[in-house]
């Protein structure tokens, strides 16, 4: 099923690693844990290990950044394979709040990136269909994602040969949220001439043609969205629903039946409890929604009736991402000392702020079912699970059993970061001296602080002693944080400042320093997973050091220290054996599109012209979205008269589509 293609063999530990990790999963054991030092080749080995397993893989990562680039990764090793990336669809998102104190409703706002809509709706298709199957996730998987199986029971089923009514096909489009538009075809939409229905599916970027002669289908055929022309003919095809929330009309009908009897229920309550204000309130915005349900089968809101249009239980869990896979799975936890803890605490936030909602009647009880898993209710669905951190947590450990995989040689021989531990008095001249050093050897530095306004003025100050500095803080987005790391690896700039932004999963081998300013400050940023975790940064460079700069020695650090020093032991112990002389990696060829893998965001003139620079390292999928791009490029040419501008970018496009109906050819046969 799966097909690992990687350039090199498992080396160091990882041999040992991927055969112990293994064994554990083939004797059914639900949890393991890698403990794996930073820049060992984690990411390799779980590869290896779900080629080995050949399970319908979800690979969980605490945030977008990390989800893109071990998507990214795992693209490269499995490029034979579905790997699909999941994250939550808006580009914004203000969910809905009331603030009782200033009587202040904050309605929700939200906007949604039509890209990463399709790509979660390409990664629930591929679970039906597949199964050799990866999910990169982030967190967002374990909110409530319509039913499984009602979503498949919706797909509609279109075969050659077949006979069937049209009309009863548009029908059927419609009931799953598809629309009709003859003017523009867009994603979730289908289009009507004479015997040609053409649909353009929720989870594509290609057009389906789907010919009749009479009521018999006579071809199914994928066409390119731009150009027109055939790409693949295909015998059947299933249409799945435009949206994952799909409620037959018949349960729709009861469901609105139940939402009106607990309306009753709930305004008899308010009015006992003198709540005159609330109960109007109520009725008013339920009946709207009610009448908007009857009449199109959809309201703003929708998914606060979701325990209704479901047919569950009160308190039951909803159905999510999860239960897209099949009953034999694996996941992934990808720095699982992080992204443990946070599928603990989202089910707390999301009902306090419910309730609030919910006692001043801007919603029925049931919307505190429209929630994400409990931590209890997640770990109930999983089938097989391995945690992967360089310092995992005690629960992790303690539910692997003692069932811990160690993996701290890399293969490359270099040995985790040297640490210094240098006095506070003078630490910003020191530091500055220490850049000096770095940028001459065009090394990269990293400085972690405690709050924002010391970043803030550490930036300003490296900045006008002439050092080529940026700050890196919370409210930059997740794109945009992309091409900041992107930009120091590049050499744009030597010195990257920031608070909590610098620490799991980033892969900046240009960096050989990492300065952490107050590292005797306990608490969460300085605990001894914070610190070994930061100072992993700089385990990718063959000089990487680290300077904590304290008055005391803390017991974070000591024991921080004292596991960096371990870790050295044992990686020198075995170069010592092997004679490996460490080796820095080499810096691959940024590909210009996956470097910046959320597609939703538009490449400028230049990046575009980078793109076609490399067109062998593009990707199959992300060529439509490029040929889109230069096609508005060659029209804003020839609307500014430069013919010959146009004329270039033109051939470019022949050059690209050439290249993907060539690819997409030789995949077919």
């Amino acid at each position: 099923m799966f097909r690992l293609h990687a350039p090199f063999e498992p080396t160091g530990d990882q041999p040992q690693a991927i055969a112990e990790l293994v064994e554990s999963l083939q004797s059914e054991s639900k949890f393991q844990t890698l403990l794996g030092a930073t820049g060992t080749g984690k990411t390799f080995t779980m590869a290896s290990v779900i080629a080995q397993i050949e399970k319908p893989t979800l690979v969980l990562a605490h945030n977008k950044t990390l989800a893109a680039q071990l998507c990214n990764e795992l693209r490269q090793f499995f490029p034979y394979n579905a790997v699909e990336y999941f994250i939550s669809y808006y580009d914004y998102y203000q969910p809905e709040a009331y603030i009782p104190v200033t009587d202040t409703y904050i309605e929700k706002t939200a906007s949604i990136n039509d890209e990463i809509d399709m790509l979660r709706h390409s990664a629930t298709r591929s679970l039906f269909e597949r199964k050799d199957v990866i999910v990169v996730a982030s967190i967002s998987c374990i909110y409530g994602l319509g039913m499984p199986a009602e979503y498949l029971k919706a797909a509609i089923k279109i075969e050659v040969g077949e006979e069937v009514d049209q009309r009863e096909v548009l029908r059927k489009l419609v009931t799953v949220q598809y629309s009709r538009n003859d003017t523009e075809l867009m994603r979730g939409n289908f289009r009507v001439k004479g015997d040609i229905l053409e649909i353009v599916p929720a989870y594509e970027d290609r057009v389906i043609r789907i010919e009749f002669f009479g009521d018999e289908i006579e071809s199914i055929r994928f066409l390119d969205p731009v150009t027109g022309e055939i790409l693949q003919s295909l015998t059947q095809v299933n249409i799945y629903p435009a949206r994952h929330f799909v409620t037959p009309q018949e349960q729709l009908e009861i469901a609105c039946e139940q939402i009106k009897s607990e309306l009753e229920s709930q305004l008899t309550f308010l009015e006992k409890e003198n709540k005159l204000l609330e109960a109007q309130r109520l009725k008013q915005r339920t009946s709207y929604d009610l009448e908007l349900l009857q009449e199109v089968g959809y309201c703003n809101g929708v998914e606060n009736y979701s325990r209704h249009l479901a047919g569950r239980e009160a308190g039951s869990p909803p159905e999510c991402l999860v239960d897209y896979f099949p009953d034999d799975w694996l996941l992934v936890v990808d720095e699982s000392h992080v992204t443990v803890p946070q599928i603990r605490g989202m089910y707390n936030g999301d009902q306090a702020r419910k309730k609030v909602l919910i006692n001043h009647g801007f919603r029925l009880p049931s919307a505190a079912d429209n929630r994400p898993l409990k931590s209890e209710e997640f770990w109930e669905k999983v089938n097989q699970c391995v945690f992967v951190s360089a310092t995992p947590s005690a629960w992790e450990i303690e539910q692997s059993e003692e069932r811990v995989v160690q993996q701290v040689i890399r293969p490359t021989g270099v040995l985790d970061p040297e640490i210094f531990v240098r006095p506070t008095d003078g630490q910003v001249d020191d530091l500055l001296g220490e850049i000096h050093k770095r940028t001459k050897k065009n090394e990269r530095v990293l400085i972690t602080t405690l709050t924002k306004r010391m970043a803030e003025d550490l930036t300003d100050y490296f900045s006008e002693q002439g050092v080529a500095v940026q700050y890196l803080h919370s409210e930059i987005k997740s794109i945009e944080r992309i091409e900041i790391i992107q930009a120091l690896r590049n050499g744009e700039f030597d010195v990257l400042v920031g608070v909590n932004l610098l620490r799991e999963g980033l892969d900046l081998p240009e960096v050989s320093l990492v300065a952490i300013m107050d590292a005797d400050k306990e608490g969460f940023l300085r605990s001894e997973r914070s610190l070994i975790q930061t100072i992993g940064r700089a385990a990718r460079n063959i000089m990487g050091q680290a300077i904590l700069y304290a008055d005391n020695l803390t017991d974070s650090m000591e024991r921080a220290i004292a596991e960096t020093e371990r870790r050295r032991k044992i990686q020198t112990a075995y170069n010592k054996k092997h004679n490996i002389t460490p080796q820095p990696i080499i810096k691959r060829e940024q590909n210009p599109i996956l470097s910046f893998l959320d597609i939703s965001r538009r490449l400028n003139a230049q990046e575009v012209q980078q793109v076609v620079e490399h067109i062998n390292d593009v990707p199959l999928e992300k060529m439509p979205e490029v040929i889109n791009q230069l096609e508005e490029q060659m029209k804003d040419a020839a609307k500014n008269l430069e013919f010959e501008q146009a004329a270039l970018i033109r051939d470019q496009i022949k050059k690209m589509r050439k290249k993907l109906l060539g690819d997409r050819t030789e995949i077919s046969n």
